[in-house]
């Protein structure tokens, strides 16, 4: 019986050292995988925020167009009132026109800059996830994790034997003899 349960034993330390190898060389290779992924992330985080700065161009343009055209019927308008178009009043109506476009302006390109800023932070935060995955990966040994379960169950098994003796089980022949028997 206690032969029997040693022996189970010693399969079971060398099993145990054979499993946390794979498990710890799995580990590395999700934590690389992991790394990749987030740099691509990373990535695309970055064509984000360059297509949110794209975009808020785009709509700064069609801003400026559009207020063009408004200036372009205001004037017209007062042309066809009969109002001078240095006249104050004129000069305030386009003035006032201006200005609001030009806020319009600002606002679309504060609003791009803000979009496109949370989009960085977001490429930096993935690209330092890659990092810490690469790092932990590096730290990660599978021969020294294989070799410390090894390592742990002989000595279970070492003290299972030594118990068993001390309790005066009777081992066979060949468990008894040492070294340099």
């Amino acid at each position: 019986m206690g032969t029997a349960a040693l022996a189970l034993q010693a399969g079971s330390a060398v099993t145990g050292g054979i499993g946390s190898y794979y498990a710890a060389q799995g580990q590395r290779t999700a934590l690389r995988s992991q790394a990749r992924i987030a740099e691509i992330n990373a990535r695309i985080s970055e064509g984000q925020a360059r297509d949110a700065m794209l975009q808020g161009q785009m709509q700064q343009q069609a801003i400026r167009e559009r207020a063009g055209q408004i200036r372009g019927q205001q004037r017209v308008a007062l042309g066809a009132n009969m109002i001078d178009p240095t006249s104050e009043t004129a000069i305030a109506l386009q003035t006032s026109s201006d200005y609001l476009a030009e806020r319009d302006v600002n606002m679309a390109e504060a609003n791009a800059l803000r979009q496109a800023w949370g989009y960085r932070m977001e490429a930096t935060g993935q690209r330092n996830q890659a990092m810490m995955a690469r790092a932990t990966a590096k730290g990660i040994s599978p021969l020294l994790a294989g070799a410390t379960s090894l390592l742990t169950g002989a000595a279970q098994t070492g003290m299972t034997y030594t118990s068993l003796k001390q309790a005066g089980y009777e081992f066979p022949d060949w468990m008894r003899r040492g070294p340099r028997d």
